[in-house]
């Protein structure tokens, strides 16, 4: 699409328009004042520009007929202002096609030139842009979007111009270009609609807010200052707003509340009394037991020096035999739905464990759908994976099937290793884990990292006779021929490989059974 745009001063929305918009090309930007610095910066970008100055007695109508004229030598489908300090004729306005402006305020409130001094004036809590069709009224025209902007107490004229530009213009005018290059706005009656504009579990437009909550210590590093924020809409358990009992001790820190929400995110994935131990949000290890002393030994079994520092996380009230293990190596966290008076006084002798009580872990329904991951420029936006196969999801492809205490490791291995960074590999037994592969870029090399932990690291358990899980399909038998070296009888992985005949044959002459989940459990951040 060809644009024209219309400015009097520096035209920074229609520059960035310039800079940022593929969808459109510049094919004239027009002043009425010679000295504009948008019209040396449009040249810059080799944007051809007209000056159209209006004489001190010429009347509105007669410059706009020379405006017009100047811009008659140019094909363009939308005009945008920016900054354009006149307000156009109908029959100027009849001459062009749809015309655009943006506004810095939500329109119909604040409009006309002052539009941040009323904003400050009038005490209101939240102020934006708009960008709207233009008639012959001020600021009048139908409205295409909106972006919101918060004010702050110390705001002053100059800071909320700042802001509402840099935060509001500069998102939502070249959301605007970009909707009409696409032809999904329609301007009919004084109505606009745009199609696509719809809202469900990805909206077209998304608005955050969360509230401040916390200053950290520090970030990932002691060079990177940190905040946590809050949205305390979310009533699914979580560490960000649950109580730390022991007051006395220091606050969690950046990387106190990463491992923590990922050892949490960890242990709701089981109905049974479950442990775990997470460093780095990679689970040391994890167990499901009859009791929850019984889980948490078996856990930090799996590898106990590297459980050293971590955070530790519990599905059940944590009792004071439980507390008295945790207690016995240093731990940085732990979270419990809640825990007896006599754990507290046996969790209270460690000045620097925090102690969280989330509260209860069945609140469903409550908490985000979603997950995501900011990118320098955006974020990433996905469904959360609470998916999890059962019994009846499994396709057996070996000669030989799973026993039925190996189809239950298999789904408890599954569990975890949705929690380990890929690539990943999981060795498990019973409802134990015995060696962690995580974050490797070759996946037979998580599987010598998995067996060299249950061989290595793991006390009273190792990986002769164990399940391996992997995250996702062995594209070649090579991961197999290391997991048959370990000792591993039997494989739960998604398939889907080119190779899966090679990797069953290769199964099959070491004796493994193996099952398909049909889906693959990727975790890359």
């Amino acid at each position: 699409m060809n644009v024209a745009g219309m400015l009097s001063n520096r035209g920074r929305n229609l520059l960035h328009i310039a800079d940022t918009v593929t969808e459109v090309d510049f094919s004239v930007v027009v002043s009425n004042d010679a000295d504009a610095p948008g019209l040396d910066g449009a040249s810059e970008r080799s944007i051809p520009t007209e000056v159209v100055e209006r004489g001190a007695d010429e009347s509105r109508e007669a410059h706009e007929r020379r405006v017009l004229d100047a811009l008659d030598g140019y094909e363009f489908d939308l005009l945008l202002l920016d900054g354009y300090m006149r307000v156009l004729t109908e029959s100027f306005l009849d001459s062009v096609p749809t015309t655009l402006n943006v506004h810095p305020s939500l329109l119909p409130a604040f409009d006309g030139f002052d539009a941040h001094e009323q904003v400050l004036d009038s005490g209101v809590r939240m102020t934006g842009c708009t960008v709207h069709v233009v008639d012959e009224t001020v600021d009048g025209g139908p409205i295409v979007t909106q972006e919101p902007i918060p004010v702050f107490e110390d705001d002053d004229e100059d800071s909320l111009k700042t802001r509402v530009l840099y935060e509001g213009e500069f998102k939502a005018y070249p959301r605007v270009v970009r909707w009409f290059a696409n032809d999904r706005v329609t301007v009919e009656d004084g109505d606009v609609t745009v199609e696509g504009d719809d809202g469900g579990e990805f909206p077209e437009r998304r608005v955050v807010a969360e509230e401040f909550a916390a200053d950290l210590r520090y970030g990932e590093n002691p060079h990177q200052d940190a905040a946590l924020y809050a949205d305390r809409a979310v009533e699914e358990a979580n560490v960000v707003t649950a109580p730390q009992l022991n007051e006395g001790a220091k606050a969690l820190s950046y990387n106190n509340y990463n491992d923590a929400d990922a050892a949490l995110g960890l242990i709701k994935e089981f109905d049974e009394p479950a442990a775990a131990v997470i460093k780095h949000t990679n689970p040391a290890g994890c167990a499901t037991a009859d009791t929850l002393a019984e889980a948490y030994a078996d856990a930090l079994a799996t590898d106990p020096m590297s459980a050293f520092g971590g955070i530790v996380a519990l599905n059940r009230e944590c009792d004071a035999a439980t507390a008295e293990q945790v207690v016995d190596s240093f731990k940085e966290v732990v979270v419990a739905p809640r825990y007896t008076d006599a754990a507290l006084d046996v969790l209270f002798e460690k000045d620097n464990l925090r102690v969280l009580a989330v509260g209860d872990l069945d609140r469903e329904g409550t908490g985000p759908s979603l997950t995501e991951k900011p990118l320098v420029g955006g974020r990433l936006v996905q469904e959360r994976d609470t998916w999890a196969p059962e019994r009846e999801d499994l396709e057996f492809v070996t000669e030989r099937e799973p026993t039925d205490e190996e189809v239950e490791t298999m789904l408890f291995a599954w569990r975890v290793l949705k929690h380990v960074k890929s690539n990943g590999i999981l060795f498990a037994d019973g409802t134990e884990t015995v060696g962690v592969g995580m974050g490797q870029v070759s996946r037979v090399d998580a599987v010598r990292l998995a067996g060299m932990k249950a061989d290595e690291h793991a006390e009273g358990k190792g990986s002769e006779g164990a399940v391996m899980a992997s995250d996702a399909f062995f594209p070649f038998p090579d991961g197999i021929e290391e997991a048959a070296d370990a000792g591993i009888e039997a494989v739960i992985q998604p398939g889907g490989s080119v190779n899966d005949e090679d990797v069953i044959e290769a199964a099959n002459e070491h004796g493994m059974a193996m099952a398909f989940t049909g889906n693959r459990t990727f975790r890359h951040q």
